[in-house]
């Protein structure tokens, strides 16, 4: 249980939520954990097995506060909405901002100087434990290529600039991925990014942890009112969540591409792991994707320290602390989106 941005984050499974004459007071198994005064918040976002009375869900919809239910993995369910909080002129920014060329590059320019930032340090991170020489300067190399389409990208004047700089840092920064790893290259060989289907152990990985935080942004952004459909750097199309894909591009290197590395390089995920079907397609076998889903848990309790907080947080609450500041720049409040970069 923690409050961020004015918002209470509920993750405690068996917690339940009563209304305290103008506080929220929080139980778990009878026994008083938390209490805060209603004032101090705007929203409350309640992870899995959470309970709420029926008096604190009318006081939060008489005060205009929203409530939201997500599943412990973090999947959107509900949401409570007070009269005043006005999702649909938050929405209506969020397609305004989409109509003005300017201001939909700016948001996608700041996705992608995140994104290939953080791609970066990941890239670092791997010259300096790489086992061996060909490996560490490989790695190097890429990470100076990268760093220098980060100088470039205020330079980029139309969104089709930046996609193509943003896919060009990526293939550099896949084409050197299988030098991360410093044991059984033959079992991971990855010759890029490959989808739909993947074609080789580590794509596999890679694609089911991409579905896994996408999920996540989309209820994320659901939590707080914006339409995952309606994007900046990703194009529209029908069935497409542009503005989730847009999210998540500031965490799949620290939080999918980092977490695929380190079950390979610490012998969590075998060759058994994987099942190759007929065609050419490679998907976890199912003991493969409990160890993922094992491993994906821990690595969202991991702490960071979030730049714009200037405090720790866990790490599966970025997502929903990132598209609250999103918001937050669409209604006006941030001049200027602040994407997560990690340290």
């Amino acid at each position: 249980m923690r409050e961020l941005l004015n918002t209470l984050y509920v993750q405690t499974q068996g917690a339940v939520l009563h209304l305290d004459h103008d506080a929220v007071r929080i139980t778990v198994e009878n026994e008083t954990k938390l209490r805060l005064p209603l004032m101090r918040l705007s929203g409350v976002v309640l992870f899995g097995r959470v309970t709420v009375t029926p008096f604190f869900i009318q006081r939060c919809a008489e005060d205009g506060r929203s409530l939201v239910w997500l599943t412990r993995n973090g999947r959107f369910v509900a949401r409570v909405e007070g009269k005043a909080r006005g999702n649909v002129l938050l929405r209506r920014a969020q397609h305004l901002a989409l109509s003005d060329k300017k201001r939909a590059l700016q948001i996608a320019r700041q996705i992608v100087a995140a994104k290939l930032q953080n791609s970066r340090q990941i890239l670092l991170r791997g010259a300096r434990e790489a086992n061996d020489d060909i490996a560490r300067a490989a790695l190097a190399e890429a990470a100076a290529r990268v760093g220098e389409t980060i100088t470039r990208l205020p330079t980029f004047r139309t969104l089709d600039e930046l996609r193509g700089a943003e896919g060009d840092a990526a293939r550099c920064y896949f084409g050197v991925f299988g030098y991360h790893l410093r044991n059984d290259r033959t079992t991971f060989a990855i010759a890029g990014r490959t989808r739909r289907p993947p074609r080789d152990r580590v794509n596999a990985l890679l694609s089911f942890l991409y579905a896994l935080l996408r999920a996540e942004c989309s209820a994320a952004l659901e939590s707080v009112g914006l339409d995952p459909q309606v994007g900046y750097l990703h194009a529209l199309r029908p069935g497409r969540p542009a503005l989730a894909l847009d999210l998540m591009e500031e965490f799949r290197p620290i939080i999918a591409d980092r977490l695929a590395l380190t079950l390979i390089n610490r012998r969590q995920l075998q060759a058994d792991d994987f099942v190759e079907l007929p065609g050419g397609a490679v998907h976890l076998s199912d003991s493969g994707r409990r160890s993922v889903l094992e491993a994906y848990q821990k690595r969202k309790e991991e702490e960071v320290t979030h730049r714009a907080l200037e405090q720790k947080i866990p790490i599966g609450l970025t997502p929903y602390i990132q598209a609250r500041l999103l918001a937050r720049h669409l209604r006006g409040d941030l001049d200027v989106y602040p994407p997560f970069l990690n340290r």
